[in-house]
């Protein structure tokens, strides 16, 4: 037995009674994680009953000729068995309780050192001391644990030292101070690597969970996108709805309705009446620039008058049309200093004016209308004003395609249409649309 538990024996050839070279002192203890720790739940469910019975085993060989010892000893291994199992195997609840656990440990430990010190073989047993303090202790209990096994290990090793001379104390405390401080520095390591395992862990996950946020987002902002496509053509077609039907207004519509007006003048006229064939051409002319402009219109092209003309020329050349076709007098005016506007703007403005020549036409029974283009600082104006019978705005706002044809118009150009009348006084028509390309809407 000298032989096999010497201190020589313990630090040259590693047999398991708690040194530094044992296989529990180079373990690694892993992640705080109590489902990740080292050693396995296998090995320390199996291994302290193992380790129990060969020390039991090794007590009725070498102390058969000293009974009361042997019984004694005995009596303590099945003491400890029935701690181990009563407070760890049968309860596997309480591994995640920590002060069940130290609990458990500090009976065991106090069993463990009686046995050590009655018996040196014990020291095997103590191995699963360190086990059971790395796998169940919280941090920094478990420093303490395995100090506690070391230091077991320590007097097992030192059983043959002779501890009533200065050199055997001296000894002693040499053993154990090297026990204690490398395993609990071996701990350390392991606890502190197997923390930054963890905190590498966690970083994963939360990078992970990071990246499924963001794939769950890009999902969505894909299916709004998708939405928002969708939403898009559909705006897309109404708009284009809504300009078609303003193009039919301004061009067919008011094309058709001075076509009817001459045929039925001319029906009023002999055909030998050189005014029957007046008529005729100008509803035949008018047929034709109905059916150029309609043909423009589905195009989305320029209306014809602004393409051979400036905005000043164009509006003339309406005003004169119109009152060729009504005999009622306009005088076209344009004031300032002439700025080059966008052509969607300058189309904005020829509409308006043929639209609200039209309602003179239709409803104001004038006897003179006034139209004025004014090139103003940052803007241009447009102002339709005639002398006719008047309506009251408040009544019957915007009543009529025409007038919510020409508000939309210009304020899809960010520019401000005003509506000026009352019964009897005539009415006035205002466009007013920025001048700055910048400001205005392609």
């Amino acid at each position: 037995m000298g032989g096999l538990m010497s201190p020589e024996a313990d630090f040259v050839s590693g047999q398991p009674a708690g040194g530094l070279l044992s296989p529990a002192s180079s373990s690694d203890p892993g992640p705080p994680a109590r489902e990740a720790r080292w050693p396995p739940p296998g090995a320390v469910s199996v291994l302290p009953y193992f380790m129990l019975t060969f020390c039991a085993l090794l007590t009725l060989v070498l102390q058969q000729a000293i009974p009361g010892t042997m019984f004694i000893n005995l009596g303590l291994s099945a003491l400890a068995g029935a701690w181990i199992l009563w407070m760890y195997t049968l309860h596997p609840s309480w591994h995640d309780r920590p002060a069940a656990m130290v609990v458990f440990m500090t009976g065991l430990i106090v069993i463990m050192m009686v046995l050590v010190v009655r018996a040196s073989w014990y020291g095997f047993f103590t191995l699963t001391a360190y086990y059971y303090s790395i796998r169940l202790l919280p941090w920094p209990a478990r420093l303490i644990g395995v100090g506690l096994s070391c230091f077991m290990s320590a007097i097992s090793q030192t059983y043959a030292v002779a501890k009533s001379s200065s050199a055997g104390v001296l000894i002693f405390i040499a053993v154990a101070a090297v026990n204690i401080v490398g395993g609990c520095v071996f701990t350390y390591y392991s606890w502190n690597s197997g923390l930054q395992t963890e905190r590498r862990k966690q970083a994963v996950e939360e990078l992970s969970e990071a990246n499924r946020k963001l794939e769950t987002a890009l999902a969505e902002n894909k299916g709004l996108h998708n939405q928002l496509l969708t939403q898009a053509r559909e705006a897309g077609v109404l708009d284009e709805r809504h300009r078609i039907a303003r193009e039919i207004h301004d061009t067919l519509a008011q094309g058709l309705a001075g076509i009817i007006t001459q045929l039925q003048a001319a029906e009023l006229v002999d055909r030998q009446h050189a005014g029957w064939r007046r008529h005729v051409r100008v509803a035949t002319d008018l047929a034709r620039e109905s059916l150029t402009e309609a043909r423009r219109s589905v195009d989305a092209l320029r209306p014809e008058s602004l393409e051979k003309a400036g905005l000043g020329d164009a509006l003339a050349a309406v005003g004169e049309r119109w009152s060729s076709l009504h005999g009622i007098p306009v005088q076209v005016t344009t004031t300032g200093i002439a700025q080059p506007l966008a052509q969607q703007a300058e189309f904005v403005l020829l509409r308006t004016a043929q639209e609200a020549l039209a309602n003179v036409a239709k409803h104001a029974r004038a006897s003179r209308v006034g139209l004025t283009l004014s090139y103003l600082p940052g803007e241009v104006a447009l102002d339709v004003r005639d002398d006719g019978r008047g309506f009251d705005p408040t009544a019957a706002p915007d009543s009529g395609f025409g007038l919510i044809a020409m508000r939309q118009r210009v304020q899809e150009q960010a520019g401000l249409l005003l509506i000026e009348s009352e019964p009897g006084a005539g009415t006035a028509i205002s466009a007013r649309l920025p001048a700055d390309r910048s400001e205005v809407k392609a």
